[in-house]
């Protein structure tokens, strides 16, 4: 028999670096959604954000900057969600970016 030099190319895992959360292919977006109630009034909404940060500290800061009332939601599939009285799509984009919470990049604003 014939002895032939094959190599086999190992197998390559392009999604290996995905499991490193701060890898630049990795995005985990932090969703914000307004959402219409009855009439004028609406609500936005906020979640994706990790769990090692206090969303109730964030909520206590956003509330006060932009005088508007707010909670935070437990959802069974989405995990913690903060609500926020009125269309603060923008202005939460914004606080979220300036504390350094989120990258720019990171945030996805859904709504009308």
């Amino acid at each position: 028999m014939v002895e032939l030099d094959v190599q086999i190319p190992s197998a390559f895992d392009p999604f290996a670096d995905a499991e490193n959360l701060d890898a630049t292919g990795a995005k985990e977006y932090v969703h914000i959604r307004i959402q219409q109630r009855n009439g004028k009034k609406c609500l936005t909404t906020v979640q994706g954000l990790k769990g090692n940060f206090s969303y109730d500290k964030i909520l206590k800061d956003v509330k006060k900057q932009f005088c508007c009332n707010g909670n935070v939601v437990q959802d069974k599939v989405m995990g913690k969600i903060i609500q926020l009285q009125g269309d603060q799509r923008k202005n939460v984009s914004h606080f979220l970016v300036q504390a350094g919470i989120v990258k720019k990049e990171q945030i996805k604003i859904h709504g009308f």
